[in-house]
C-alpha cells in the first residue's frame, strides 16, 4: 500500500479523498494555488504545498510545478480527482516514468478512451452499440454535411476533445449545418486547443444514463450499477441518482454488461464510467467514457456501500477485485450546490460566504468544502458543495432531498438551493417523466 499520496486536485473532491487516505493511514499532500490558501483541503492534509497562482494553467494544470511538489514532499503517489489532470494522458505517462503511481488508468487507456473518436472506433471493434455517425474525425465541412445526409438529420457536431458541453453543435438540415460546424470548430481551438471534430446522429428524447466500473490490474471488470444524469443544463449535469427511474432489470443486465465489454476491451485499470444515451425505446448507444472519479460518485456509494476512493486506491496499489456486479440497494439523489444565480440564467455567484448551515439527520450527506467565513474564488467551477440524500424508495428520498434543501442555509452569495427546491417538487421529476432536453422548458419561479 501507498505511504503518502499527493492530491493532485483542489476543494471538495480533495478533501474527500484526504478522508479517505486518513482512514487507511495513509498520508496526504494538498497542492494549492494562492486562491485556495484558505481551502478546508489545505487544513486537513499532512502536508500542503503551494504551486503558483490562481490561474489553472500556472498551478493546478501545470504537471511541472506538480511534479516538484511530489519530488520534495517524496510523495509516492498522486491522486487526479476529477478534472484538471485526471484525464490527461501526458501527466499519467510523466508519473510512470518517475515511478510514481498514477492513481487512475495507464496513459494508453486514458488516449483510448479520452478521446471520442478514438473511444467510438474502439468501441465498435469491442461490439459496443454507438450511436451512428462519422467513423472518426471529419476532414472539412463539405464531408460533414455528405455523412450528416447519410445519417439523416438532427445530427450533432462534437469536439473529439470536449467536454462539459463546450464545442458542441446541432444541426437540423442543410441550411444550418455550415454555422453550426464554424461555430463548433472555433469553440474547440479555443477551449481544447484542438479543433478536430466527428459527427453523431441525434438522438431525440434521451435519457443520459451511465454505469460505474472498477478494473485491476489482472483484466477483471465489474459494474457497479447505474445512474441517471438526465437532469442537465446546456450539457452540465444538476442531478444525478441511482437507481434510474427509466432502469428495468432485463435493460441493466444488458447495459451494465456493455459496460465490462468497453472495459475489458482495454483491459481498463481503476474507477470509470460508461456514459450512455437511452432512446424512449430502450435502445442505448455509447457515448463516451471517463477515465476517472465522477463527481457524482457518492450516489453509487450510498446505494453500494461501498467507498469508491478506497477501492481506487486499492486497485491502483495492486489488489483484485472479486468481480460482483452490484444491484442497488436503496435509492439515492445527489444535488450539485452551485456558487450561482438561479434566477438570473445561473450566472456564476463567488463571493464571500457569511452563513453556512448543513443539513443533518439520517440518510443526509454533504461533500463540501466550503464553509461561513470561506470566500468561493471566482477561477474555477462554481460547485461549493454535494447534498446526497438516501432512502429506501425513491419517493422516500425525494420527500428527505425536500426537508434537506431547506436545511441548507448559505448566505453572501447566491446559490442553486432554490432551483433544486422547485425541481423536487416538479410533478414531472417525482414522476421520474424527464429526459435531457427537461432544462429547455423548466423556468425558475
Amino acid at each position: 500500500m501507498f505511504e503518502k499520496i499527493l492530491i493532485a486536485n483542489r476543494g471538495e473532491i480533495a478533501l474527500r479523498i484526504i478522508r479517505t487516505c486518513k482512514e487507511m493511514g495513509i498520508k496526504t499532500v494538498a497542492v494549492y494555488s494562492t486562491a485556495d490558501r484558505e481551502s478546508l483541503h489545505v487544513r486537513f492534509a499532512d502536508e500542503a504545498v503551494c504551486i503558483g497562482p490562481p490561474s489553472s494553467a500556472e498551478s493546478y494544470l501545470n504537471i511541472s510545478k506538480i511534479m516538484a511538489a511530489v519530488e520534495i514532499t517524496n510523495a509516492d503517489a498522486v491522486h487526479p480527482g476529477y478534472g484538471f489532470l485526471s484525464e490527461n494522458a501526458d501527466f499519467a505517462e510523466i508519473c510512470a516514468e518517475y515511478n510514481v503511481k498514477f492513481i487512475g488508468p495507464s496513459a494508453n487507456m486514458i488516449r483510448k478512451m479520452g478521446d471520442k473518436a478514438t473511444a467510438k472506433a474502439t468501441m465498435i471493434k469491442a461490439k459496443v452499440p454507438v450511436i451512428p455517425g462519422s467513423k472518426g474525425l471529419v476532414a472539412n465541412a463539405k464531408r460533414g454535411l455528405e455523412i450528416a445526409n447519410e445519417i439523416t438529420y438532427p445530427v450533432i457536431i462534437k469536439a473529439t476533445a470536449g467536454g462539459g458541453g463546450k464545442g458542441m453543435r446541432l444541426a437540423w438540415n442543410d441550411e444550418e449545418f455550415e454555422d453550426s460546424w464554424d461555430k463548433a470548430k472555433q469553440e474547440a481551438a479555443a477551449s481544447f486547443g484542438n479543433d478536430g471534430l466527428y459527427i453523431e446522429k441525434f438522438i431525440e428524447e434521451p435519457r443520459h444514463i451511465e454505469f460505474q466500473i472498477i478494473g485491476d490490474q489482472k483484466g477483471n471488470v465489474a459494474h457497479l450499477s447505474e445512474r441517471d444524469c438526465s437532469i442537465q443544463r446546456r450539457h452540465q449535469k444538476l442531478v444525478e441518482e441511482c437507481p434510474s427511474p427509466f432502469m428495468t432489470k432485463p435493460l441493466r443486465k444488458k447495459m451494465g454488461d456493455a459496460a465490462i465489454k468497453a472495459g475489458k476491451s482495454i483491459k481498463y485499470e481503476g474507477l470509470g464510467t460508461v456514459e450512455f444515451l437511452v432512446d424512449k425505446h430502450k435502445n442505448f448507444y455509447f457515448m463516451e467514457m471517463n477515465t476517472r472519479v465522477q463527481v457524482e460518485h457518492p450516489v453509487t456509494e450510498e446505494v453500494i456501500e461501498h467507498d469508491l476512493i478506497k477501492e481506487q486506491i486499492k486497485v491502483a496499489a495492486g489488489e483484485e477485485i472479486k468481480g460482483k456486479n452490484y444491484e442497488p440497494k436503496m435509492h439515492a439523489i445527489e444535488c450539485r450546490i452551485n456558487a450561482e444565480d438561479p434566477y438570473n440564467g445561473f450566472r456564476p455567484s463567488p463571493g464571500y460566504i457569511s452563513s453556512f448551515h448543513t443539513p443533518k439527520g439520517q440518510g443526509v450527506r454533504v461533500d463540501t468544502h466550503a464553509y461561513a467565513g470561506y470566500t468561493v474564488p471566482p477561477y474555477y467551477d462554481s460547485m461549493i458543495a454535494k447534498l446526497i440524500c438516501r432512502a429506501r424508495t425513491r419517493e422516500e428520498c425525494i420527500t428527505k432531498m425536500k426537508r434537506a434543501l431547506d436545511e441548507f442555509i448559505v448566505e453572501g452569495i447566491k446559490t442553486t438551493v432554490p432551483f433544486h427546491q422547485q425541481l423536487m417538487r416538479n410533478e414531472k421529476f417525482i414522476k421520474g417523466d424527464f429526459d435531457t432536453s427537461f432544462m429547455n422548458d423548466f423556468d425558475i419561479e
